[in-house]
């Protein structure tokens, strides 16, 4: 079966130039200009990619990614016309996996995509062959994965798909220090251009998801200057 992408976006020529990009590339494309329409849409079609506009009216892009994070782990690019940081922030803290400001390349749009579509399931290429199948644990914190599954004590635990695979990485190495441009290749792939912040954001999301912290640091450690490595479980 093909790939499914969604295009969310209500500028015509925009949404048709990208969609032919992705069509081009293989995806079964679904376009769409209204929030709303794309959430609804989104429970059918069960994309696997959606480029969402951050600018849409009525339902705008925020609350389209926040309302399929409910349902889809869905990769998601929002793209936004304000480049300033607190937008880039907003887009990628509710859910986002990567971000483009308009103008913007189309080709590089795709590249990206591709290139994420492309990296193994279940970690980079690079350290696949040393990793184990089974479930690792750290204190309470069990990661399962080949099945994808995060538990903390117990309880089950969503992370979004990019939010998996920075776990997923940092836990397949636990004594060592991952430094932002090595998690940026790991998980978004060498292909992506942007700023290496987006790394801190995710580590934010899943911090807060495992119930951590940077000041404790039981699952999930800050090595200033440096990075991110997995801690103790204590």
């Amino acid at each position: 079966m093909s790939a499914r992408a969604m295009v969310v976006e209500d500028e015509a020529a925009i949404a048709a130039l990208v969609a032919s990009y992705l069509e081009r590339d293989g995806f079964e494309v679904t376009v769409t200009g209204d929030g709303g329409e794309a959430v609804a849409r989104a429970r059918s079609v069960d994309p696997d990619v959606v480029v969402l506009d951050l600018g849409l009216p009525g339902l705008d892009g925020v609350e389209v990614c926040r309302r399929l994070r409910t349902f889809s782990d869905a990769y998601v690019v929002m793209l936004t016309a304000r480049a300033d940081e607190v937008d880039t922030l907003v887009g990628l803290s509710i859910g986002a996996d990567d971000y483009v400001t308009k103008p913007f390349s189309p080709r590089e749009l795709s590249a990206r995509i591709q290139a994420r579509m492309r990296r193994p399931r279940n970690g980079f290429a690079g350290a696949a062959a040393g990793r184990s199948g089974t479930v690792r644990v750290v204190g309470d914190l069990s990661i399962d994965v080949p099945g994808r599954e995060v538990r903390v004590a117990g309880a089950p635990v969503h992370l979004t798909r990019t939010e998996f695979d920075v776990l997923e990485v940092l836990s397949s190495a636990p004594g060592t220090v991952f430094s932002r441009s090595r998690l940026i290749d790991a998980v978004w792939g060498p292909e992506w251009v942007g700023d290496d912040h987006l790394v801190d954001v995710h580590i934010g999301h899943v911090r807060r998801k495992l119930g951590d912290d940077a000041a404790h640091g039981r699952y999930v450690r800050t090595v200033r200057g440096v990075g991110y490595r997995m801690g103790t479980g204590r």
